[in-house]
Parts: structure tokens; C-alpha cells; sequence
């Protein structure tokens, strides 16, 4: 597979176009968390360095094909004396296959703190290291995410949520050491935060299933934090309806310091035997 060094290195084509590689992929269609991390360096490309990403949200609104790529447009929204504010489309043949926002701050205000406290969670040295944790519909991803290490925590490890009914804890990291570069760690951890995630709305239904995809993302970066390192992604799905699952991860540092939040919209579409879509609803002819 291509390393996040490859897939994130975007060439400039003019003023606010950039050109992302394609990533050598078994998947016909683009790993979301590929597009939405090549879209934050389009817009960190148009930042002043003493601003630091600290927000974005984006939207899956067409598949993109795995083998070309993609074209991103990037619109200077907005320049403050604090924040700056940008969007990025993500172009493939002509059509916008994903839109996102990103807001940037410079890290010179004080003001109160507080912070949520890590689950009580094996480490990551004690969990199996051949994938087997892993759920059966993310096993088939190893070979793309070949680069990290994933390990999910086993159910029976930790305390749970009785408020929750999905919930799924994993480590993860580079397997790499990555460039000492604060803004390449938060583009890998937009990379890596679409890893499992959306897996989570499907832990109380094991035998269930579905047809899955992205359909958004938010993220917030909180602390400083390195992708090379173990992080704690601690995942949980509130409600799943209608053929969509809501899902949101906190993710914490070894130390257990939270240094990002995410929430993603996904389709958990049912299939029928033989991987036929059933309908939500019956078609009506005009």
C-alpha cells in the first residue's frame, strides 16, 4: 500500500488547486479518510504556520475511485487576526465527490481547562498482534491499512456504558516513525480517524449485515499529539435508523490527554442474501 507520506504529499497547481495522488488500493473506491486527509493539506497549504488547524467538518457527497487523482479547490473564506477559516471541494472527472470546512487558530489565548478522563483499557502490548481482535468486516482492511498498527480492546476488558449500546475501544499508530511536523500528525489523524469508526454502530448487531460508507465527518483537534505513537480511540454509537448510524470517538494520548474528538455519519444500508440493498422504501413511479 502507499505510505501517508505519498498520499499526503499534494502537488500545487496553481495559486488554491493542489492535485492528490491516488493511493495503491485493492478497493475500487477511495478510503474516505484518504480524501478528507488530502483536502486538509490543500487548506493548511493557504495557512500562515503559526496557525494550527483545530476544527473541520466534511461531507462524503459521491464515491471516488481509488485509482485517480483527485483534484482539490480550496476557498479562502475567511483571514483573522485568530482564526482563519477555509473550504476545500475534492474534484474527480468534474464532479465534487467531498466538501469540508476547516477552521485555524493561533494557539495565544488562555482561558479555563478541563478534560475528559481515558477509559481504564488494557494496553496495547497486551492485545493479540495478528488482527484477530479486530471485527470480521475490518478484517478485510488490514492489507490497506498495512501501515498501523490496530489493535481493539476485547469487550470483556473494560467497563461499559449502560447508556451506550454500541461501543468499541481500539489502539492505534503508525507503524513508522513520521516527519516532526505538528500539521502532518493532524492530516494522519484525519487519515486514521476514519479507521473503524462507523464499526462501532454495527458491535450490537454482529450478524448483521450491511452496506457501509461515510457519509460525514467532523473532527476537533484539542492537545498536541503524534500519530507515531499509541493513541486510544474510544468509539460509540448512539443511534442507528432509517439505514444510517451515528457514531463518535474520543481519542487520547498514551498519557491519557484527549487530543481529538469525531463524529461521522455513516450508511448501514441492510443487505439481502447475495449482497442485494434492501429498499427503505418502496419505489413510486411518476
Amino acid at each position: 500500500m502507499s505510505q501517508i507520506e505519498h498520499i499526503l504529499g499534494l502537488e500545487r497547481i496553481d495559486r488554491d488547486i493542489f492535485r492528490g495522488p491516488a493511493a495503491e488500493s485493492k478497493l475500487p473506491r477511495t478510503f474516505g479518510g484518504q480524501v478528507a486527509a488530502q483536502a486538509l493539506v490543500a487548506a493548511t497549504e493557504t495557512i500562515e504556520r503559526d496557525l494550527t488547524v483545530h476544527s473541520l467538518h466534511g461531507y462524503f457527497v459521491a464515491p471516488g475511485k481509488a485509482a485517480d487523482p483527485t483534484i482539490f479547490l480550496v476557498d479562502r473564506i475567511r483571514d483573522g487576526g485568530s482564526f482563519a477559516s477555509r473550504q476545500v471541494r475534492a474534484v474527480q472527472d468534474g464532479e465534487t465527490i467531498f466538501s469540508m470546512q476547516a477552521s485555524f487558530h493561533r494557539r495565544d489565548d488562555a482561558g479555563p481547562e478541563h478534560s475528559a478522563i481515558m477509559r481504564d483499557v488494557p494496553g496495547p502490548e497486551e492485545l493479540a498482534q495478528d488482527g484477530s481482535t479486530l471485527p470480521v468486516s475490518s478484517r478485510a482492511l488490514l492489507e490497506e491499512w498495512g501501515d498501523w498498527d490496530i489493535h481493539v480492546v476485547p469487550a470483556t476488558d473494560y467497563e461499559h456504558d449502560k447508556y451506550s449500546p454500541g461501543q468499541q475501544v481500539v489502539w492505534f499508530r503508525s507503524r513508522r516513525p513520521l516527519p516532526d511536523d505538528e500539521t502532518f500528525h493532524i492530516c494522519t489523524l484525519a487519515y486514521m480517524s476514519d479507521m473503524t469508526l462507523l464499526h462501532s454502530a454495527m458491535v450490537p448487531h454482529p450478524d448483521h449485515k450491511a452496506q457501509m460508507a461515510s457519509l460525514d465527518h467532523a473532527m476537533w483537534f484539542l492537545r498536541p499529539f503524534r500519530a507515531d505513537e499509541w493513541l486510544l480511540y474510544d468509539q460509540v454509537s448512539p443511534s442507528a435508523h432509517g439505514g444510517r448510524a451515528l457514531t463518535h470517538g474520543r481519542i487520547f494520548d498514551r498519557a491519557g490527554n484527549l487530543v481529538a474528538v469525531v463524529t461521522q455519519e455513516g450508511l448501514t444500508r441492510t443487505l439481502r442474501e447475495g449482497g442485494e440493498v434492501i429498499p427503505t422504501r418502496k419505489a413510486t413511479s411518476k
